[in-house]
C-alpha cells in the first residue's frame, strides 16, 4: 500500500510541479471565458447550453496531460523497475489512475466553481454538473492512463490519443450534458453506470497495454 501511495503521490508532485497541470485547468477557464463573446451577452442561452460546453471543454482538457502519464516513466525505466520488484501491472495502472484523477479532477472541479460564474450557470445546475464531473472523473482518468499505456512511445502519440479518447468518451459527454436537461431522465443513473464501468475495466486494459509494450 506504501507504494500505491507513493505513486500517486509522485503523480500529484510532478503535475504540479511539472507545468502537467496548469496547461487542462487554464484552456478549461478559456473555454469558459470565450464561450460567452459567441453567444452574446443573452443569459437565458448561456444558462441553458453553458453546461453542455463546460462538458465538452473538461473532455478536450483531459486529453492535454495523457502523453506524460505513461512515456517518461517508460523511458525512464521506472516501470520494468517496478515490475522487477513484483508490481502488477494492473496495480501500478490502477496508482496512476488514482495519482491522475487527484493531480488533474479534482482542480478542475474547483475550477468548475469559476467557470460556472464566467458563464453565469445557475445555481442548481451547477451543483448537478458538479456531481456529473466528480463522477466521470475517475472514468476519465482511467480511459486517459489506458490510452496513455496504449500509445506509449508511438509517432503523435498526443495526436492518436486524442483520436482514441473522444469516442470512448462520448457516452460520459452524452449521459453527463443529458443530466443537464429540464428533463434529465435517466441520465444521472446511466453517468453513474459508465462511469463505474471504466473505472474498473481501466486499470486491466492499461496493464495489458504496459505488459504488451515491454514485449
Amino acid at each position: 500500500m506504501n507504494g500505491f501511495a507513493a505513486i500517486l503521490m509522485r503523480e500529484i508532485r510532478i503535475a504540479w510541479t511539472g507545468g502537467g497541470l496548469w496547461l487542462p485547468i487554464i484552456f478549461f477557464l478559456a473555454v469558459a471565458t470565450l464561450f460567452p463573446f459567441v453567444t452574446g451577452p443573452d443569459k437565458a442561452l448561456l444558462a441553458k447550453t453553458g453546461g453542455g460546453i463546460l462538458w465538452v471543454a473538461a473532455l478536450l482538457a483531459s486529453l492535454l496531460p495523457i502523453e506524460r502519464l505513461i512515456l517518461p516513466d517508460r523511458q525512464s525505466g521506472m516501470l520494468d523497475q517496478l515490475t522487477i520488484r513484483g508490481w502488477s501491472d494492473e496495480w501500478v495502472a490502477a496508482a496512476k489512475m488514482a495519482g491522475h484523477f487527484f493531480a488533474f479532477g479534482v482542480p478542475l472541479l474547483i475550477a468548475t466553481f469559476v467557470a460556472s460564474a464566467l458563464i453565469g450557470l445557475p445555481e442548481g445546475k451547477l451543483f448537478i454538473l458538479l456531481a456529473g464531473l466528480a463522477l466521470a472523473m475517475p472514468a476519465l482518468a482511467g480511459l486517459g492512463v489506458t490510452i496513455a499505456a496504449l500509445t506509449a512511445g508511438l509517432n503523435s502519440a498526443s495526436a492518436l490519443g486524442g483520436m482514441l479518447l473522444i469516442p470512448l468518451a462520448v457516452p460520459i459527454l452524452i449521459f453527463g450534458a443529458g443530466s443537464l436537461a429540464d428533463n434529465p431522465g435517466n441520465a444521472m443513473q446511466l453517468l453513474v453506470a459508465i462511469s463505474m464501468a471504466f473505472t474498473a475495466l481501466s486499470p486491466f486494459a492499461a496493464g495489458a497495454a504496459l505488459r504488451a509494450g515491454r514485449e
